[in-house]
């Protein structure tokens, strides 16, 4: 059998998550692992200093040193995400779920799955879910927000109100209550988004990432905000009619 060595982290107030994740990774590939744990921060003060590396878990395969946790998920074959990676995983799973949700809602209301309540539905609770992803770090947010909403540029504070006012609109969608409040706001917010990234995306064409998910996200802006803003435009018009 093939064997590996794995030098991790295992303090008495500190398990290193990806000493494990090393540790699965090498078993799953049928490797027979020498578990090595550091117990103190001085026994890994002491292998960083002796190896010359910075970081733990280190691992080393039949002799050979192969590095840490996203070395070794390279030296499998397996994909290595970079910070600046684009993906699109935040957006498939919001959507997913809401989607789901929003199904399941209408089965649960009215004994049936594919009805106009379950579209309706669906885009309140994206938006719900968006909304929320910016309520967790308001100036993250507002940071890249300003980056290209052209109504934030010229009055910063809206970059603020922006994910606040976006929340009011989908609870009062999803509701059915206080139309004539929800309906402008909609319209307002997603109109104003809308051009927003259409001028900065297809006539500037600027790279930008997207703030639709909040202020740390690798999502680039485009497609997926304005869809974000169309949804609400159209939303807006479907409450009034």
């Amino acid at each position: 059998m093939k064997t590996a060595k794995l030098h991790r982290m295992d303090l008495q107030d500190h398990t290193c998550p990806y000493g494990l994740k090393a540790k699965d990774l090498l078993e799953r590939a049928g490797y027979s692992v020498e578990d090595y744990t550091f117990k103190t921060r001085e026994e890994v003060d002491a292998f960083k200093q002796e190896h010359g590396v910075k970081t733990t878990p280190q691992i080393w395969i039949e002799g050979e040193h192969i590095g840490g946790h996203d070395d070794l998920r390279a030296h499998l074959g397996k994909s290595v995400k970079s910070k600046d990676e684009t993906s699109y995983q935040s957006i498939i799973a919001i959507f997913s779920m809401t989607a789901l949700m929003a199904l399941a809602l209408s089965y649960a209301s009215f004994g049936e799955i594919f009805i106009v309540k379950s579209f309706e539905w669906f885009i309140a609770l994206s938006v719900c879910f968006l909304a929320a992803l910016k309520l967790q770090d308001v100036e993250r947010f507002s940071a890249m927000f300003l980056n290209y909403d052209v109504l934030a540029q010229r009055w910063v504070p809206y970059a603020k109100i922006y994910p606040y006012a976006e929340a009011l609109s989908g609870i009062l969608m999803l509701s059915g209550a206080l139309v004539w409040i929800a309906s402008p706001l909609m319209l307002f917010i997603g109109t104003i988004g809308a051009y927003s990234v259409f001028k900065a995306v297809y006539l500037e064409k600027r790279e930008l990432k997207c703030a639709c998910v909040g202020g740390d996200t690798n999502v680039p802006l485009g497609f997926v905000s304005l869809t974000e803003n169309l949804m609400m435009i159209f939303m807006g018009f479907w409450m009034l009619v």
